[in-house]
């Protein structure tokens, strides 16, 4: 059994404790520097949260997760799928359009509209995949290119098969069936909204990220890849392979995202379903150093604060955006301050086997004389 190492331990808690250190002091700061009510403001967000509140930042931590998990998949390879947003933006059009044609009953047709929205997404990170192992293309710029071209497809899409909303400008697929709308689970007491019931996708897939990236082959030869090439040749890892495999692995999961608000909440893709998932997903998977329960942590986190920001503008008279600089300097300082703790731990581990190795030497005189 692995035992666990308390110094690792701390020092990989030490970093995103010093990252919202980083954050509070300067966003503080510019608060001070522009005039804004600074205790008003966090006393605002770091208030506990009503029960309807509550469930609004489980819903909204559901969807980061999954969104965070997608990017993480290519993060333990070292490959930056940054298209994420654009892959579950195909995959979510796509299964609410097959969902709203109600071909199949039901819970059948959820469970065929997950397979649709994760072949969607897969196929559009598929092309990313392609362009990287047969030309060489660089994931970074291919994936921030199809996020670009996914937004077009979508709407041109979308606006071939939409359906007027009546009363209202706002333009959508045909609505999915009532028997395939989720309810959700009344989970907290007094609130009067639910929590979405794909909550249970999203664990099912926390499960099986950790399982199969930490305890099979493939998971090993995933890590062993993005950690060295050679050495994964080396042990028979067909990399190209591999790389094809991470990348659709990445856009399938990306298709699954949408999913909850699909079933649980809009009940159809249009003009106002929620934008920037991908993005959101990317800063989570840093802060949660794209360990499961590490990110489940650090999307509650990014959920509370978007909720909590709806009443900056009245209780404290702070613009709402004040929450993307909290966020954003979190994804900065995290960066920084991982580093700062890598290279603590390198120098501490370096300090170990230095006094190990003057311990031994400090006991060879000593055993000369013995007999042979």
């Amino acid at each position: 059994m692995n035992r666990i190492n308390p110094r690792k331990a701390l020092l990989g808690i030490a970093a995103p404790v010093l990252a919202l250190l980083v954050a509070f002091l300067i966003t503080s700061l510019l608060l001070v520097l522009f005039g804004d009510p600074v205790g008003e403001v966090w006393k605002t967000i770091l208030s506990w949260p009503r029960p309807r509140q509550l469930v609004q930042i489980i819903n909204e931590a559901t969807v980061l997760y999954l969104s965070a998990i997608a990017v993480a998949v290519g993060f333990r390879m070292n490959i930056f799928n940054i298209g994420v947003d654009g892959q579950y933006r195909v995959a979510a059009f796509a299964g609410a359009l097959f969902a709203g044609q109600a071909w199949f009953p039901g819970p059948l047709n959820v469970l065929l509209t997950l397979i649709v929205a994760m072949a969607a997404g897969g196929f559009w990170a598929w092309i990313a995949a392609y362009l990287k192992v047969k030309r060489g293309v660089s994931e970074v710029i291919s994936t921030i290119m199809l996020n670009a071209i996914a937004t077009g497809v979508v709407q041109w899409l979308l606006l071939k098969v939409a359906v007027k909303q009546p009363g209202s400008n706002t333009i959508s697929t045909e609505p999915i069936p009532e028997s395939s709308q989720l309810e959700g689970l009344a989970l907290i007491p007094g609130a009067t909204n639910k929590v979405y019931t794909l909550i249970v996708l999203a664990v099912a897939v926390g499960f099986a990220y950790w399982f199969v990236l930490g305890k099979t082959r493939f998971g090993f030869d995933l890590r062993a890849t993005g950690q060295s090439e050679s050495a994964a040749v080396a042990s028979g890892v067909k990399v190209p392979r591999m790389v094809v495999t991470t990348i659709v692995a990445s856009g399938a999961l990306a298709g699954l995202i949408g999913m909850p608000l699909l079933f649980g909440q809009d009940h159809s893709y249009g003009t106002t379903f929620q934008a920037g998932l991908g993005f959101a997903g990317i800063g989570i998977a840093l802060l949660g150093r794209n360990h499961p329960i590490g990110i489940g942590l650090a999307a509650l986190l990014w959920a509370f604060l978007n909720i909590q920001s709806n009443a900056l503008q009245i209780q404290a008279g702070v613009a709402t955006e004040v929450v993307n600089i909290i966020q954003g300097t979190i994804i900065f300082a995290v960066v920084v301050a991982y580093e700062l703790i890598r290279r603590a731990d390198v120098r501490l581990e370096q300090q170990r086997v230095a006094r190990e190795l003057a311990n031994a030497g400090q006991g060879t005189p000593a055993q000369e004389g013995a007999p042979a």
